[in-house]
């Protein structure tokens, strides 16, 4: 199959949405970032380590319980075939965090290309804090 980014201004929910679509003689399949940025977030947080996902400076750390906004830590960038992945987590103390670094990218790929079938070419891992075990959110 081939995949590539669409955008689409016909449909009200599509619009200025970026699109992996894959087609062949049956139709097409169209799936909006933000799913893949989802599937990329559940893939991050299940790693041994990662305390959560982070936003940005003044937001609340994203909940790994409820996994309520779980994609606000991943930025996704589809170009073509290009499927550039960048995660923002907070490690727990006590692991090391190149090595939760290098397990996330290897799950974040696995995940995207298990679940969508495209090709992940980058996954950048942003470490932005560390954080105790025993404190995970509660919401």
């Amino acid at each position: 199959m081939n995949y590539k980014t669409i955008k689409s201004g016909a449909n009200k929910m599509a619009e200025n949405k970026g699109y992996i679509r894959s087609s062949d003689e049956r139709g097409s399949i169209n799936i909006c970032q933000s799913v893949v940025a989802v599937i990329a977030a559940s893939a991050a947080v299940d790693v041994d380590g990662v305390y959560g996902l982070y936003q940005s400076p003044g937001k609340e750390l994203t909940s790994v319980s409820s996994r309520k906004g779980i994609s606000k830590g991943v930025k996704l960038n589809i170009e073509g075939d290009d499927v550039t992945v960048d995660v923002h987590i907070i490690v727990e103390i006590g692991y090391s965090v190149s090595e939760v670094g290098a397990e996330v990218q290897k799950a974040v790929v696995s995940a995207i290309e298990a679940a969508v079938g495209a090709k992940v070419s980058t996954v950048n891992i942003h470490i932005c804090g560390v954080s105790l075990k025993k404190s995970r959110p509660n919401t």
